[in-house]
């Protein structure tokens, strides 16, 4: 350990970890707030907030101007050096399974934002939209990834905040209902997979079929698909079409949802959304909408799907 970083031991080089996550979302040539706003802010006296604005330039995170009354503006930040020396070590983001290449896609796009803006970034897969929430709300993981129509629920039930939304298609393409080829749609009893912890394939199933009262609900997590058709322990269900004929195999029809299945869910359930907690103090808060652009993420996760780019997260 060097000097310069000794001195980030110290009640200054403590105040300037603190400073360097409220810079993190700074833009270039923005006053800075002034030195008592920032005491006060910190709890910290204003000779400390001036001494860690100096070890933060000698570091080399940021480089100011003093403009006369105008005040202290920040002329340009480095932000892979503010991160390191903000001590907020490796964002954690949990995703769906990587069973699509549409979700292989949106990993790739989202390891390709994050690697730009010199951010550290890993990716944890979970199943279920209800699984990712709760370590999420748990404090196991910093983001969240799942369809916006899920994410408006848990905001509206945790102390958490939709940080993006990557617009139509970028979750699923479509969803379908897919069922046994020689059963009718009639048929008394009908076996009807559902998957209590998706909360777009739950709900979307339940509407699928509320009309019947005679339907015999079938547990199975969408990884078990293949297995309950090809198995006879079910004749239906409601999923996502991407890659759908590779997973559940022959011997199952797929079929167009009815408008009133998916009206008011459309875009919202093929939408991806990236959520965190609201007291994260701006970690990854700020890091997420600072260091995501929308456009990189998307493009990335078309390349992806179209086989012009290969999956790396």
């Amino acid at each position: 350990m060097n000097a310069l970083d000794d001195r980030f031991l110290t009640r200054n080089g403590l105040a300037a970890r603190q400073l360097a996550v409220l810079l993190l979302g700074v833009p270039p040539d923005t006053r800075l707030p002034r030195v008592r706003d920032l005491a006060q802010e910190l709890g910290c006296g204003n000779g400390t907030v001036q001494a860690a604005l100096r070890l933060l330039e000698e570091s080399g995170g940021i480089e100011t101007s003093a403009r006369g009354h105008l005040g202290t503006f920040l002329v340009a930040s480095d932000r892979a050096v503010l991160w390191r020396l903000s001590g907020l070590g490796t964002l954690l983001a949990a995703m769906p399974l990587p069973y699509s290449r549409r979700y292989e896609g949106l990993a790739t796009g989202l390891r390709a934002a994050f690697d730009r803006a010199g951010t550290p970034f890993a990716i944890t897969f979970m199943r279920g939209s209800d699984a990712r929430a709760a370590a999420l709300v748990e404090g196991k993981v910093d983001l969240v990834v799942l369809s916006r129509f899920a994410a408006d629920r848990i905001a509206a039930e945790h102390a958490v905040e939709i940080v993006a939304d990557l617009g139509p298609g970028t979750y699923v393409g479509a969803h379908g209902l897919l069922l046994r080829e020689g059963v009718s749609l009639d048929k008394p009893g009908l076996r009807v997979a559902i998957d209590h912890t998706s909360q777009d394939q739950r709900l979307l199933t339940e509407r699928a079929f509320a009309h019947r009262a005679d339907t015999v609900w079938v547990e199975s997590s969408y990884m078990q698909l293949r297995d309950v058709f090809a198995r006879d322990q079910a004749d239906a269900t409601v999923w996502n079409l991407d890659d759908v004929q590779d997973r559940i195999g022959m011997g199952v029809e797929v079929h167009p949802l009815d408008g009133e299945v998916t009206r008011g869910l459309s875009p919202r359930n093929s939408s991806a959304a990236v959520i965190c907690r609201a007291d994260s103090a701006g970690k990854a808060l700020t890091a997420f909408r600072d260091a995501l652009a929308p456009d990189t993420v998307v493009s990335t996760q078309a390349e992806v799907v179209r086989g012009d780019r290969m999956p790396s997260y």
